[in-house]
């Protein structure tokens, strides 16, 4: 399934709710970079789409400024809540923007579940002319010999889930609906790096909060996590990442 068609598999979609404690728990944060590049322009009134329990959201939290969160799932919005963070029970497309308007738009690891046209559409009524929007995603990569050997692992336990590590494909024809909107200007896109060591179970954890994780089943899943396990027990007992975290500005035009 393609980027622009991954909002239409609404099962994962809609899937992370029932891992919300352990999204909160393993899911990595954001470089602080960002958040400077995100706060530079002093923005006042921010909209985090898709916020989940906060992750990149408590960030802005504790840089003084407290954004509105959209969010589709009440369980994800509670831990939201407990950091907080004001937050709406909506899916993006469907958001009652009322008479708001924001200086900065924010999501985070979101986006590709999003309808691309309906989703341009609400940010442009959304944000203020001259607002920016930012999306933005991490990815965990990792060096030889364990990447290999956690592709091994995945073939014989779980082939239809990715295994993290390898760095996301360059070209993979994808058009960006912001860059092909009227209403935006100024597409760029920036890539920030931070390295993380993690344990074997802060992998697994991680990775099973992934939706194609998710779609494995509890037993699957827990045969992948062992057969992880030990293979990064193999390799030293803890992996080494590079978290790359791929933004994409716009502007309002």
């Amino acid at each position: 399934m393609s980027a622009d068609e991954m909002h239409l598999d609404r099962a994962r979609a809609e899937s992370f709710g029932s891992v919300a404690t352990d999204y909160e728990r393993y899911r990595p944060g954001y470089p602080d970079a960002l958040y400077d590049d995100l706060l530079e322009p002093r923005p006042q009134r921010v909209l985090d789409v898709g916020c989940g329990t906060g992750k990149f959201t408590v960030g802005l939290v504790e840089r003084g400024v407290t954004p509105l969160g959209v969010e589709l799932d009440p369980r994800m919005a509670e831990i939201a809540r407990g950091h907080d963070i004001p937050v709406e029970i909506s899916a993006f497309e469907t958001w009652d923007v009322a008479d708001r308007r924001f200086d900065l738009i924010t999501c985070a690891q979101a986006w590709h579940w999003i309808d691309p046209g309906r989703g341009v559409a609400k940010a442009a009524e959304a944000l203020r002319p001259g607002g920016t929007i930012a999306r933005f995603w991490n990815h965990n990569e990792v060096d030889e010999p364990l990447v290999s050997a956690l592709d091994t692992v995945y073939a014989e336990h779980a082939p239809d889930a990715h295994p993290h590590g390898r760095a996301p494909a360059e070209d993979t024809g994808y058009v960006d609906p912001f860059g092909a909107s009227d209403a935006f200007t100024d597409l760029e896109v920036r890539t920030y790096r931070v390295e993380r060591m993690l344990s074997a179970d802060e992998w697994v954890g991680m990775a099973s909060t992934f939706s194609d994780h998710q779609r494995l089943g509890p037993e699957r899943l827990a045969r992948l996590g062992r057969a992880v396990r030990a293979t990064i027990d193999a390799h030293g007992g803890t992996v080494r990442a590079q978290c790359r975290t791929l933004a994409v500005f716009a502007r309002r035009g």
